[in-house]
């Protein structure tokens, strides 16, 4: 089972909000997920993300790849540069 974190679109048409979700790959896209770990809603003024910062690198250390997008999303955040700190042993104490 491969695990990936990604976008759950939700919203009205033309006003996309999405959901950051843990799925397995083989799920369809809106279809079930594991776990919701965030939102991001691009077309508000600021673009509004919210992360569960915890949730994610759980997540990220257990395996789950993150799709191009949530990838982004993530390193705006600062999720990412913490895995990686984290997984190459840099973390301070």
């Amino acid at each position: 089972m491969t695990v990936r974190i990604r976008l759950k679109r939700m919203g009205a048409r033309k006003d996309p909000m999405f959901r950051l979700v843990v799925a397995d790959s083989r799920f369809p896209r809106d279809g079930r997920f594991i776990e919701e770990i965030g939102y991001y809603h691009p077309t508000a003024n600021p673009p509004v993300l919210s992360v569960k910062e915890e949730r994610a690198l759980l997540w990220l250390g257990r395996g789950a790849r993150p799709s191009e997008t949530v990838k982004i999303l993530l390193s705006r955040v600062g999720v990412m540069e913490k895995h990686r700190q984290h997984r190459s042993g840099d973390e301070e104490p």
